[in-house]
């Protein structure tokens, strides 16, 4: 059976190539398209300080309609003020041209180093080089793939497929992301939030920009309502449960494309079979980017059960995985549990210490609102290996949630320090 791939569903095609935005020489323009009548849904950065492709897709997306997306890396284009907005239009404009649709039907995406205007001579030289070498096998989907990555050390895809009757519909993605990644994004539903992108100085906020991005693909038919419907919790369970230094980023988004040209998804059974599809898509995403953090040796999932509820867990799960203290510990192997207690406890929700019980690896370390005798070297071996959990039992309601993050590493604050790229 051959490997699935973004454009394992019908209906799409991409490429990637080199303009040379980056100085790595490798793609950094990225063009995808779809078909006529494709529905479409996205989610956006929170950050009050948004990328002028942020504004422009937000708009672009209100109709639930798209039929390619644009974008770059090397450049966020974010605090450019007017200058901005006009360079991701013309963005669009021209894949629009390329793709023979209308400008209001692409969606721009950005990310790279913010406040630095973008080079359109470069960029629009690009989208007309990238739109000559648009196709949809592995190779066009991996070079899509790469023209999104920043610091990134590797690409990032997922895909599933799954039967409706005779019919088998697949979902694909792909995702960049491996530092400045805290995302709170939410779904944009008929229009974009009345809230203007800031203009003032810009300072403070230069610097990187990694950024999150998540392009999904479905051949599935499915009404637009009902996809930005499903594509809410999704993202809450997945993207915005992945944290490398919580720090939410300008141009933040996941966008979700349905070419509707398979079989189609109608009814509560079926949208909630192509959710739980979509939603295994998506987890898998986020925890690639927890496993390709900047400087990471080790995948930390932080599992939170018991909880008041959903977002209480998933709320005590993040307090732990965004603690230093708690990160410096993984990085060390050292099964310092108090940090982890300690970090529940800032979370802000219901929480009794005294009726918790946590566990490293499946070794009981505190039970009861005390420490449990455990063998730290035994414990500390146990740390050491590409990926560690750490479960929290709770005895406030019946919330649970996961959420994924990485260790601290001197290699984070060197990468940190010296990027400016």
């Amino acid at each position: 059976m051959a490997e699935l791939h973004l454009l394992s569903p019908r209906g799409f095609r991409a490429a990637g190539v080199y303009c040379g935005i980056k100085s790595t020489n490798t793609p950094d323009i990225g063009l995808l398209v779809t078909e006529p009548g494709a529905t479409a849904t996205a989610a956006f950065t929170t950050n009050k300080v948004f990328a002028a492709p942020v504004k422009v897709g937000r708009e672009h997306i209100a109709s639930g309609r798209l039929r390619a997306v644009v974008l770059n890396s090397g450049n966020a284009n974010a605090c450019t003020g007017k200058q901005g907005e006009a360079d991701a239009r013309r963005m669009c404009a021209i894949a629009a041209e390329l793709a023979s649709v209308r400008p209001d039907e692409v969606l721009p995406s950005s990310t790279g180093i913010i406040g630095h205007m973008l080079p359109m001579e470069k960029v629009e030289a690009g989208i007309r080089n990238v739109a000559q070498y648009l196709g949809d096998s592995m190779e066009h989907a991996h070079d899509f793939a790469a023209a999104i990555l920043t610091t990134d050390t590797r690409r990032k895809a997922a895909a599933v497929e799954v039967r409706f009757g005779k019919e088998k519909v697949t979902i694909a993605g792909v995702c960049k992301g491996a530092g400045m990644i805290g995302p709170r994004m939410a779904v944009a539903a008929g229009g974009a939030p009345g809230v203007k992108a800031s203009a003032g100085k810009t300072k403070s906020l230069k610097g990187r920009s990694a950024t999150m991005l998540a392009y999904l693909t479905t051949d599935a038919k499915i009404a637009a309502p009902a996809l930005r419907k499903l594509f809410s919790p999704t993202v809450d369970g997945s993207f915005n449960c992945v944290t490398i230094d919580d720090h939410t980023s300008t141009n933040d988004t996941a966008v979700l494309l349905a070419s509707g040209v398979g079989a189609s998804v109608v009814g509560d059974k079926d949208l909630a079979k192509f959710a739980a599809a979509l939603d295994e898509v998506c987890q898998s995403l986020a925890y690639q980017i927890a496993a390709d953090g900047e400087g990471a040796t080790k995948v930390v999932v932080v599992h939170v059960r018991g909880a008041a509820n959903d977002a209480a867990a998933r709320a005590m799960a993040r307090a732990i995985a965004n603690s230093p203290l708690v990160k410096c510990a993984m990085n060390g192997n050292d099964p310092n549990w108090g940090r982890i207690v300690s970090a529940a406890g800032l979370a802000g929700v219901p929480f009794n210490p005294d009726k918790a019980t946590l566990t490293l690896q499946g070794t009981t370390v505190f039970k009861g609102g005390r420490p449990v005798a455990f063998d730290p070297e035994k414990v500390s071996q146990q740390l050491g290996v590409p990926e560690v959990r750490v479960d929290l039992a709770c005895k406030d309601g019946k919330g649970s949630g996961t959420v994924w993050t990485c260790d601290l590493s001197k290699d984070y604050v060197t990468i940190n320090a010296d990027y400016h790229t």
